[in-house]
């Protein structure tokens, strides 16, 4: 944090002394603005123009510019905020975890109590950068960090060094559902098993007598992908089995499971099973087989990953692998308020549970 006379920090050399004491002033000529619009939008008590806006915060994320924040924060290390990062608050892999943070710190009452905000990034790692920024001002008590991280070494080393100058401002961070930061000795990290969920649920699907399996990943860039992709791979590559032309990326949604089996079919028109990166894309496969007039699983066996709450009314009854997404969201929000201790190491993995159900069944015969 910054402050001026005993009060001021030691971040350590990465940080350099222009950025210590970078003012309101180097902010407005970065973004090419007048101060007082830069107060406007730091205060955001006055309209500004979104581009004006968003250039501005660019301009305080690149120059580490942070203001005291509100003046009850003042004489205490932190505030009451504590501030939950998410990707997509509409997908409910996102709004169950933040949901289930949200009402473990919301049970707190009296000198504990805290006001939890929803930090939508929209899944833009400029986005996620600035929220870290404006938490910083604003002194947050904890940061939760949910969902997978993005595969990008610079960014992962920029999100890297913003969580430990909050961690040093005595912000507590935690991160949920998401891999453990390289090197880092300042979080509390609960991981998703995506790597063991996913063999076991491949493993289900080969022990059902298909070979001939399709595989709908999620966006390349993601470490959730690649970590769910890479148990797939494994579960086929002790089967004996090399498909890794049956494999193809989308985003983590219904469209995109659609296209994707279409895809499949098209280079493997004898697909007997698709395997989705999760629910939502799973439901795009089957809506795919039932349009080409093919049935689920008397022709093609269907499988998913997360469990959200519609797969088991699905129909037919999705097959899936259950991570506790409630569970891990309440946990991170009483380590956020240090309810809990943190785990040993730092870090605790989260185990799925493979739910077999009516969309796989046994390959055809022939097939």
């Amino acid at each position: 944090m910054r402050a001026s006379g005993s009060d001021r920090r030691d971040h350590g050399p990465t940080v350099s002394e222009a950025e210590m004491t970078a003012t309101l002033a180097d902010v407005a000529a970065r973004a090419q603005v007048s101060p007082a619009t830069v107060s406007r939008v730091l205060n955001g008590n006055y309209p500004v123009a979104a581009a004006t806006r968003e250039r501005v915060l660019r301009a305080v994320d690149e120059l580490d510019y942070v203001l005291n924040g509100p003046a009850s924060s003042l004489a205490a290390a932190t505030s009451d905020l504590v501030g939950i990062l998410v990707n997509d608050i509409a997908d409910p892999f996102f709004g169950i975890m933040a949901g289930a943070a949200q009402a473990a710190i919301g049970e707190e009452r009296g000198a504990r109590e805290k006001l939890s905000v929803i930090c939508n990034t929209g899944g833009s790692p400029e986005r996620e950068l600035t929220y870290l920024t404006l938490l910083q001002r604003q002194r947050a008590a904890a940061v939760i960090l949910t969902g997978g991280a993005l595969e990008d070494p610079e960014h992962a080393a920029a999100v890297g060094a913003k969580l430990a100058r909050l961690a040093d401002a005595g912000t507590r961070i935690v991160l949920c559902g998401r891999p453990p930061l390289p090197g880092d000795s300042v979080t509390a990290t609960l991981a998703f098993d995506n790597r063991g969920g996913s063999r076991r649920l491949t493993d289900h699907v080969i022990g059902l007598g298909h070979r001939r399996i399709g595989y709908v990943a999620g966006p390349p860039e993601r470490t959730t992908t690649r970590h769910r992709l890479e148990g797939h791979r494994s579960a086929l590559a002790a089967a004996g089995l090399r498909q890794d032309g049956l494999v193809v990326h989308g985003s983590y949604d219904r469209r995109s499971g659609y296209d994707a089996t279409l895809e499949l079919l098209r280079r493997e028109p004898e697909l007997t099973a698709v395997v989705a990166a999760n629910d939502t894309v799973a439901l795009g496969a089957c809506a795919a087989l039932r349009d080409r007039g093919l049935c689920v699983p008397g022709d093609v066996s269907v499988a998913g990953f997360v469990d959200l709450p519609f797969s088991a009314d699905a129909v037919p009854a999705l097959t899936t692998v259950r991570l506790p997404l409630s569970e891990a969201g309440a946990r991170a929000g009483r380590l956020a308020l240090g309810l809990e201790p943190a785990p040993p190491g730092g870090i605790a993995t989260v185990h799925g549970e493979l739910m077999v159900r009516g969309s796989t069944g046994a390959v055809r015969a022939g097939g």
